[in-house]
């Protein structure tokens, strides 16, 4: 099998590269920005900017993947607050290039379109942990960009019949995640601290949020599954299937340090609107694959913890 990952430079896609290359053993071709690296030597790299849509086609072309992966995006929820349109061109108007691209190819491959569990939003207390069902009450730009996606990748299924399968994916964690995401934040504060390099103090912002975190290794498994076995026009969360409180993770970070380290709020990492509690029914994900999560929270802490003890950089967004 060939499988051609489109924004594979980022957190994710490094750990997507590995799985399907050693894990499944498919043939892997992956797409980056032009001032992006793609570490892996054993794929085929092609730069692409999702907004030209013939450099879409040329890839598509050259490479005629029997499964795709649209991992391009803009994911930070902080940044889409500050850059709404980048996150709207990146997100809808990418993903639409994407889409119409591949409806133009004289074959029919199957393709992954990851969204997030943020599309789901304001969740009302009754409807924890959220099914794929639910009503989606976008509560921030990113967010409202990746509902935009979903219904975008449901409508290409159905009116052109492509073997589209959506995902909502909810927050995955693990090492060499980029710092502007809250576990590897408070990860890499912690080993700062702990190397001197700042005062004992770790910045925070709202801590009585609750999310769902999955380790991201756990997540391309999903990933690779679902894109064999989802049935087309379908949306499919991908998450632990329980939420923890961001003070309980803290805590759990700071329990692995010997460092005394005070809590203070930092404003600029407040959101102007939060939801309270995001947390996935994943008995859809698990009907259809048989996926089980395999790395616990525990030990993706420890492993981030440690990637940031002996690293100063090299993360990817």
């Amino acid at each position: 099998m060939k499988a051609l990952i489109i924004g594979g430079a980022g957190f994710v896609g490094s750990y997507l590269i590995n799985h399907l290359y050693h894990d499944c053993k498919w043939s892997v071709a992956v797409t980056k920005l032009e001032n992006e690296f793609i570490e892996e030597d054993y794929v085929t790299p092609y730069n692409l900017d999702i907004l030209d849509k013939e450099a879409i086609h040329q890839v598509l072309k050259e490479v005629r993947p029997d499964y795709i992966f649209h991992l391009a995006a803009q994911s930070s929820v902080a940044l889409s607050w500050k850059n709404p349109a980048l996150t709207i061109d990146v997100n809808i108007k990418g993903s639409i290039n994407v889409l119409d691209a591949i409806r133009e190819l004289d074959y029919n491959p199957r393709i992954l379109l990851i969204g997030s569990g943020e599309e789901y939003g304001h969740i009302l207390p009754e409807e924890t942990p959220i099914t794929e069902s639910n009503h989606t009450r976008p509560g921030n730009i990113y967010a409202a960009t990746k509902a935009c996606q979903n219904m975008l990748g449901k409508i290409y299924s159905d009116a052109y019949q492509m073997e589209i399968i959506m995902i909502r994916a909810f927050n995955h964690i693990g090492p060499k995640q980029s710092p502007i995401f809250v576990v590897a934040d408070f990860c890499k504060q912690v080993a700062d601290i702990e190397k001197g390099l700042r005062e004992p103090v770790i910045k925070v912002g709202n801590l009585s949020a609750k999310r769902d975190f999955t380790d991201v290794r756990d997540v391309v498994r999903a990933y690779s599954l679902l894109i064999q076995k989802g049935a087309a026009g379908e949306t499919y969360n991908v998450g632990n299937g329980e939420a923890i409180k961001i003070e309980e993770l803290l805590q759990k970070i700071l329990s692995f340090s010997t460092a005394n380290i005070k809590i203070e709020t930092d404003l600029t990492k407040l959101r102007p609107v939060d939801v309270p509690i995001i947390e996935a029914d994943i008995s859809k994900l698990q009907d259809c694959t048989g996926w089980k999560r395999k790395i616990s929270l525990e030990q993706t802490i420890m492993e981030t913890l440690n990637y940031w003890r002996i690293n100063k950089s090299n993360v990817k967004s």
